[in-house]
């Protein structure tokens, strides 16, 4: 079930935790962070990457071309995966990137956590949410100790996706609830 938490960055007092996906949009929004609901396709579970993006080549080809994002992939990740916790580590420290991120969950879950003017904003993703945070906004993402994800990742520039790390310790401070 998908779920934002919103609380706030100083105190941590909770100030807003929903389940429903238009009120997840709706508090989304005003950041320019874009969060909807797509309908997951009916593909096996644990399909090959290229079989993924086939069955979603609709819903991606109408998105990119109303945001001018010009590739797509899919990129898996599994608890017995040997490069698990270098690869939890990169993306659990507070950093921004140049361009929009971008990830569609087609199996599995993760919490982009955003904290944006005194705010944080949890948003634990799972299986059909699609979810876009803009370039420079302050953010961080955990799957968890165990991380189980088939996440479609929609890029304009893959180099604009290189983390740029605040030093903060925001991240520590809020971990993500994870499951």
């Amino acid at each position: 079930m998908s779920l934002l938490t919103v609380r706030d960055a100083a105190s941590g007092a909770k100030m807003l935790a929903t389940s429903d996906a238009a009120e997840i949009s709706a508090a989304l929004a005003p950041l320019n962070v874009r969060f909807e609901r797509w309908p997951v396709a009916a593909i096996p579970a644990g399909a090959e990457a290229d079989v993924v993006l086939a069955a979603y080549r609709p819903q991606l080809d109408a998105f990119m071309a109303g945001t001018g994002a010009g590739t797509a992939d899919v990129i898996k990740l599994s608890p017995d995966h040997p490069q698990k916790d270098a690869m939890r580590a990169k993306f659990l420290s507070e950093h921004t990137h140049t361009e929009d991120e971008v990830r569609f969950f087609h199996e599995g879950a993760g919490n982009f956590v955003m904290h944006v003017n005194g705010l944080v904003y949890d948003a634990h993703c799972t299986q059909g949410d699609l979810i876009s945070v803009p370039a420079n906004v302050q953010h961080w993402f955990d799957a968890g100790t165990e991380p189980s994800f088939t996440v479609l990742r929609i890029f304009t520039d893959t180099t604009g996706w290189t983390p740029h790390y605040t030093g903060t310790d925001m991240s520590e401070r809020f971990p993500a609830v994870v499951g």
